[in-house]
């Protein structure tokens, strides 16, 4: 597939309110940089004619451009405005996109410990099936409440996985997915296309080293794991 016909979008509307600080997580320093800066760098360094798009909420776009100056952070990407829910936000992004013979992941901006083979893996997945997302298995026990609400019981942890960015798509499959109205039951992109019935994506293994950032020890972790990495 042509490079120029594949497409990521970056959601960053996290307000950091997890972090316990002012500062919104996708800005915290990581190594020396802002996680979001991070997050592009993985998918320029997976490939570098890839097109980027960065969502981000309009009142964070000014900071955000001030920090690419102050940390001469010059890697190519589009920024748009963000919306009412992460789903308005995805939604803003792929208006932003004309192509409909591509390929679009979404990825969260705070997920950037995302590395090249995970990447290739879950686009490759979708160029043969349509859709594709990476998960990982749940290796811990696992309990549900009963229906007391007082005890829990035990479940099969076999058929549970945790599920991880980047969801990738062809693109006239995300464009009708993303006509339906927002739904409190879309949590991720492969929940909106599956509500459309338009296809079932398949699952690629994930990476556990690709968390997403949302509290401080998730900071803590992450600074650990880049800098085994160096």
């Amino acid at each position: 597939m042509n490079r120029q016909n594949k497409y990521v979008i970056i959601v960053a509307g996290g307000k950091g309110l997890r972090m316990g600080g002012d500062i919104p997580k996708q800005f915290m320093l990581l190594e020396g940089r802002p996680v979001l800066m991070h997050t592009i760098q993985a998918f320029y360094d997976y490939e570098p004619e890839i097109c980027i798009i960065l969502v981000l909420p309009g009142e964070q776009i000014a900071y955000w451009e001030n920090l690419c100056t102050g940390y001469d952070f010059s890697i190519p990407h589009q920024i748009v405005s963000g919306g009412e829910t992460r789903f308005h936000s995805v939604k803003n992004g792929l208006a932003a996109i004309s192509a409909n013979n591509a390929l679009i992941a979404i990825h969260d901006g705070v997920r950037p410990l995302i590395d090249k083979e995970l990447i290739a893996a879950v686009y490759a997945q979708a160029y043969i099936h349509d859709a594709a997302y990476p998960v990982i298995p749940v290796i811990d026990s696992m309990r549900k409440l009963a229906d007391d609400h007082q005890t829990t019981v035990p479940i099969d942890r076999s058929k549970y996985f945790f599920v991880q960015t980047p969801q990738v798509f062809k693109a006239e499959i995300l464009f009708e997915a993303y006509k339906q109205t927002c739904n409190p039951r879309f949590t991720d992109d492969v929940s909106v296309v599956e509500a459309a019935g338009i296809c079932r994506p398949v699952m690629v293994e994930g990476n556990r080293e690709n968390i997403k950032i949302t509290t401080p020890a998730d900071l803590i972790i992450a600074q650990t794991l880049m800098k085994c990495r160096i």
